[in-house]
């Protein structure tokens, strides 16, 4: 017995309906979030970050660009991979994704640690650029009560 089609489940030639279903959904689907990339989450972390930091020091740090690279153009003249450059006369602060991921992989592997591996970088960023002390950035956002 043969089986006749009522109806066309698509009406673009050659577009690819299996068995009459619908066109697929996205992989996550409509109901779960967008998947976020470490990229992803580290640019979020260091524009919030750079934003709070902002908020606290709004005279110093008004021009000031902070900018997020995946490596360092050239080795530091120690030897070592520097985590962030920081160009005083043109008020800017890069970071460079790269070696602050891996810095952050030799702590617990979890969202909270990294968070606060990438904040610390910014912190001790932006203090090399003020001449300050990291602690004295924001004091009462490490104090406990």
């Amino acid at each position: 017995m043969a089986r006749t089609r009522l109806t066309r489940a698509s009406s673009r030639p050659g577009w690819r309906d299996r068995h009459g279903r619908g066109i697929r959904a996205a992989v996550t689907g409509p109901h779960l979030p967008m998947l976020r990339t470490r990229t992803d989450v580290f640019d979020m972390t260091v524009a919030s970050t750079a934003g709070y930091l902002k908020d606290v020091w709004p005279d110093d740090l008004a021009d000031v660009r902070f900018e997020v690279a995946a490596l360092p153009g050239e080795p530091s003249a120690n030897g070592l991979v520097d985590r962030w450059l920081v160009i005083v006369p043109e008020r800017r602060i890069i970071l460079f994704r790269l070696p602050i991921e891996r810095l952050a992989r030799l702590h617990k592997h979890d969202e909270f640690h990294r968070r606060m591996v990438i904040e610390s970088c910014v912190f001790r960023a932006v203090a090399e650029l003020l001449g300050k002390d990291p602690w004295d950035l924001a004091p009462e956002r490490f104090r406990h009560h």
